[in-house]
């Protein structure tokens, strides 16, 4: 069951002599002869006494162990939408440890008609890249959510966070897919179970039952379909699993108004919760700290190992993706140019070869392809990240705080102070500013301060090493400069061409109380932005723009991950900060996991990456 991460093996879709959807990896059909979604309403569905279970149901999670076509997802869509009495939320968990590329799964989906067709499109166009991890899919404006679960079964069972009330056992037969109906599966299903909940499978084996058993369900027969004699229900012991979520949509405060504390604001907002959101940045404009910060590179982190960092990135990244798709004038994905010195080339190429990562995730570039890709010829290549794109973050901190349920005040917080009514933010003259059951400290190089007078007796080590950073980013006219139309990364970065100008970064200042932008930064951003373009520094610095730039803070720890999540056995105290340079990529996650958290919902992120940036 202790499997290790692998890369991802995309499923090899056929079709046996009757038609049928087949998988070569296991030579089995993916469903009944005898029809797909009838399958699911008889075993799944009704063996899993639904929809009379979830009625009166806030909240209500069903776990799959096998998404295989999506048909099982359709089906229940489908009874939900019909119920009169549905849970306001639905959410679903499903592993898949070889999913259908998408033009297999719209072909696989395409014989649906009427309202199963407008929904099986919907899952196809949202559809995420074949990359290891977990996948976040949202349909029904948010209110019915789809994680997906990609890759091995024994690796991502022990990864996943969930409070589940029902489960559709639908691998492969045992005797070709025996990962799919192990003891130590159900041993982790049991772990994510809430009190009573079921499970139901086609699967009528001896040995699954009492492995089921023994895992802690009570067994029983049913009727079965499409031939089957026979079906299995069960349901969890008395005694075993996690009582049922109350989900409270109790107001939240948030101290700091940057990316990160806009990240946290926007996804609690959409779960219903009523944020507050102080900062004194505010008073310069409906972007705070990012008051003419024109144009910011969102850049996957890679590294040849698959680390920590390179996961997190992209599971922050997707998650941002997810957020920002709609925002006009805010998100450009354009893709990213990582150059690769040509020494360190052979080792890129085969790690893109060891993790076998979708070409429109990461790619190699030989030096020949770069004028096709950029718009600039190189004379090295490098890694293309397709995921790479140009955000505007004086448009996208407005754009996420305009929620109705978001309210941002030009304050700043002394400190913080528990008490019966939850945190009080408190102004430099000990008045209460705003009262809040939860809050969230997100003000960078000002959180351990905030943290150690909030809780004086709380201890967080990786706080002691948080290092603020002056930084100042440069503006070209674009017209002396060849006009690139993606990004270039590696000492520094360089954007494509937005409102007439380029973009170009950065600089990094220890040590300093002043961010202003400078003369002698602006002529360092160009000094990077040269050796990356292979351009004249001296022409560079003729296409100074009138606005030359901008500046701000960041701050970080010394493993370079982010610093987010409760600091408080009640969880009423949430920390948000040490993003770095890479505050675009961290936002949405941070919002995401404590999102997630409250509304008891699956976690979209692994276990272990989401203890990789506790406070603690």
């Amino acid at each position: 069951m202790k499997a290790r991460r692998e890369p991802l093996q995309p499923a090899r879709l056929s079709y046996d002599e009757r038609g049928m959807p087949a998988s070569m990896q296991y030579g089995d059909v993916y469903h009944s002869r005898s029809g797909a979604l009838e399958q699911a309403r008889h075993v799944f569905i009704r063996g899993n006494g639904l929809p009379e279970r979830w009625t009166r149901r806030e909240t209500f999670t069903v776990c799959e162990t096998g998404f295989g076509l999506g048909n099982n997802f359709l089906a229940l869509w489908q009874a939900w939408c019909d119920a009169s009495q549905r849970p306001r939320r639905l959410h679903v968990l499903s592993f898949e440890a070889h999913p259908l590329s998408q033009d297999d799964l719209a072909a696989a989906l395409a014989g649906h008609v009427g309202m199963m067709r407008e929904r099986a499109d919907a899952l196809v166009r949202a559809w995420p890249p074949l990359l290891p991890g977990l996948h976040r899919l949202e349909f029904e404006g948010g209110r019915l959510t789809l994680t997906l679960a990609f890759g091995k079964v024994e690796y991502l069972a022990r990864q996943t966070e969930a409070h589940v009330d029902a489960f559709f056992l639908d691998g492969f037969s045992p005797d070709r897919n025996p990962a799919m109906w192990s003891r130590e599966l159900f041993g982790q299903l049991v772990r994510i179970a809430n009190q009573g909940a079921t499970a139901a499978t086609w699967c009528s084996a001896g040995q699954v039952r009492r492995d089921l058993a023994a895992a802690g369900f009570l067994v029983s027969r049913a009727p079965g379909f499409g031939g089957k004699r026979e079906m299995s229900c069960a349901r969890l012991r008395p005694g075993l699993g996690r009582s049922l979520p109350s989900v409270r949509r109790e107001s939240v405060l948030v101290v700091g108004g940057g990316l990160a504390g806009a990240g946290v604001a926007h996804s609690l907002a959409l779960r219903g919760y009523a944020v507050t959101i102080l900062d004194p940045a505010f008073q310069h404009g409906p972007a705070g700290s990012h008051e003419g910060h024109l144009g910011a590179a969102m850049t996957p982190a890679l590294s040849r190992d698959d680390n920590s960092m390179s996961r997190l990135s992209r599971a922050g990244i997707l998650l941002g993706d997810l957020r920002w798709k709609n925002l006009d004038e805010v998100y450009q994905p354009c893709g990213s140019l990582l150059r690769v010195a040509d020494e360190d080339a052979a080792l890129w190429r085969k790690a893109l070869e060891t993790w076998r990562f979708p070409v429109e995730w990461a790619d190699w570039c030989d030096a020949g392809e770069t004028a096709a890709r950029l718009g600039l010829p190189l004379s090295g290549g490098g890694v293309w990240l397709g995921a790479g794109a140009l955000l505007r973050p004086a448009r996208l901190v407005p754009a996420l705080l305009a929620h109705d349920l978001v309210a941002v005040r030009a304050r700043r917080v002394a400190s913080l102070r528990r008490e019966q009514d939850g945190w009080q933010a408190l102004a430099d003259d000990g008045s209460v500013l705003a009262v809040a059951p939860r809050a969230v400290i997100a003000a960078a190089a000002h959180t351990p301060s905030l943290l150690s007078a909030a809780l004086p007796e709380t201890r967080c080590s990786k706080l002691l090493q948080l290092q603020r950073m002056g930084g100042q980013i440069a503006y070209f006219r674009a017209a002396a400069l060849p006009r690139t139309r993606a990004i270039v990364a590696g000492a520094g970065y360089w954007l494509p061409l937005d409102g007439g100008i380029h973009v170009g970064g950065s600089t990094y200042v220890f040590d300093s109380t002043d961010i202003a932008t400078t003369p002698a930064g602006f002529s360092a951003v160009a000094r990077k932005v040269a050796d990356l373009l292979e351009l004249d520094v001296v022409v560079l610095e003729a296409a100074r723009a009138a606005l030359d730039g901008w500046s701000g803070w960041r701050a970080a720890v010394s493993d370079h991950l982010p610093v987010m999540g409760p600091v408080d056995a009640a969880e009423s105290l949430w920390l948000a900060c040490a993003y770095g340079s890479r505050g675009l990529s961290w936002m949405t996650l941070a919002g995401e996991i404590m999102a997630a958290r409250l509304a008891a919902e699956p976690q979209p992120v692994e276990r272990e990456l989401v203890k990789a940036v506790k406070p603690r």
